[in-house]
């Protein structure tokens, strides 16, 4: 199977919540045109979408209903007309920062929006075949730690006070890799207590209805097509417009916070490989990453080096909520979907400047 072929959504309707966003056109480029309906609700924030029209990434393929999620109005109207073979979950708010000065938008997009789909399909006596979610790497906070005697553990969020004290690291302990084989989601900002309640909202429904179901928890998606004017995601395309300008890149506590970055080609090849392929025993959950951690300090360092610019800068600042370390174990996504990462950091960031330097002026960065 390849789990880029156009054919993985043909003779199949399929509904995508937030399919006009990032991740949604990507996707949609792929298998809109094989599908027998591919059907779009989005309600174009201006956060995202800041001229509120349709994206020109957007394929033609793609019907584009602009509607807002939470609104038991919006499902009556559209599942009124559309009865999914699949849905594709992709809307969410999505700010770490700013769902803890917004927890209200946040829980009522992410969770609310998911429960008033639901009702929406139980009103029409609709069940699609599948339901595909993508969830978050937030899901599990700080993840697990292993002590020098072997032992591990799984701390609680960071306090404003620890970082306060620039104390950045949990003593004694190094950071593992995140697995949905053996790590427990202990969330801590509220976007990721929202998407971990998506996941528990569609597993007891989707298990209460015999539908099938995959959840994709993303780890930090970059790449061509990433809103270049919402200042609470995509800290690849920040870092790229500072250098732009000619900027010293600012490094969050001691610069060696580390991610693992993931271009939005393999995102969507997973997607589309989950799509092809609905889990043998109807539920699967699964971590979808590069499988290799980055310090933001390479990260800016690279960026930088690209533009010419400045070398990045430590300044101790950091944001409540942020987890310290995130990265993945991608073998079970590669052993169940067919799947791997096949872009690399240094490729992927070299793309995002190209698609970046076309879209920009150089005054704008």
């Amino acid at each position: 199977m390849s789990p880029s072929s156009s054919g993985a959504a043909t003779g199949r309707t399929v509904l995508v919540t937030g399919g006009a966003g990032f991740i949604g056109c990507a996707l949609a480029e792929r298998l809109a045109a094989a599908a027998d309906r591919w059907v779009v609700v989005d309600d174009l924030h201006p956060q995202v979408h800041a001229s509120r029209a349709r994206p020109d990434a957007l394929t033609e393929a793609a019907e584009l209903v602009v509607a807002d999620v939470t609104d038991p109005h919006t499902w009556d109207t559209v599942l009124d007309d559309v009865r999914p073979d699949v849905v594709v979950h992709l809307a969410a708010e999505t700010g770490t920062a700013q769902s803890l000065s917004e927890s209200s938008r946040h829980a009522l997009v992410n969770v609310v929006g998911t429960t008033q789909l639901l009702d929406g399909l139980t009103r029409v006596a609709h069940l699609p075949q599948h339901v595909v979610l993508t969830s978050s790497r937030a899901v599990y906070g700080e993840g697990t730690w292993q002590r020098a005697d072997g032992t591990t553990y799984q701390p609680a969020g960071r306090t404003h006070a620890q970082l306060a004290a620039a104390q950045w690291d949990f003593p004694g302990a190094r950071h593992l890799a995140s697995s949905v084989l053996s790590t427990t989601p202990n969330p801590g900002n509220v976007y990721g207590a929202t998407k971990l309640a998506q996941e528990h909202v569609l597993a007891a429904w989707t298990g209460s209805h015999d539908v099938d179901l995959s959840v994709l928890r993303l780890q930090n998606v970059y790449g061509a097509g990433q809103s270049l004017t919402n200042p609470y995601t995509g800290i690849v395309t920040l870092f790229s417009r500072l250098a732009r300008k000619g900027t010293s890149i600012p490094l969050y506590e001691d610069g060696e916070i580390t991610r693992d970055f993931v271009h939005i080609d393999d995102v969507a090849d997973a997607l589309a490989a989950a799509i092809a392929d609905p889990p043998a025993d109807g539920r699967r959950a699964l971590d979808i990453g590069s499988g290799e951690r980055t310090t933001i300090r390479d990260l800016a360092t690279v960026i930088a080096s690209f533009h010419s610019a400045p070398a990045p800068h430590v300044t101790g600042e950091f944001r409540d909520g942020d987890v310290r370390h995130a990265a993945c174990d991608v073998s079970p996504a590669l052993r169940e979907l067919g799947w791997a990462p096949r872009v690399s950091l240094a490729e992927g960031i070299g793309r995002l400047q190209e698609w970046m330097a076309d879209r920009l002026d150089p005054v704008e960065g």
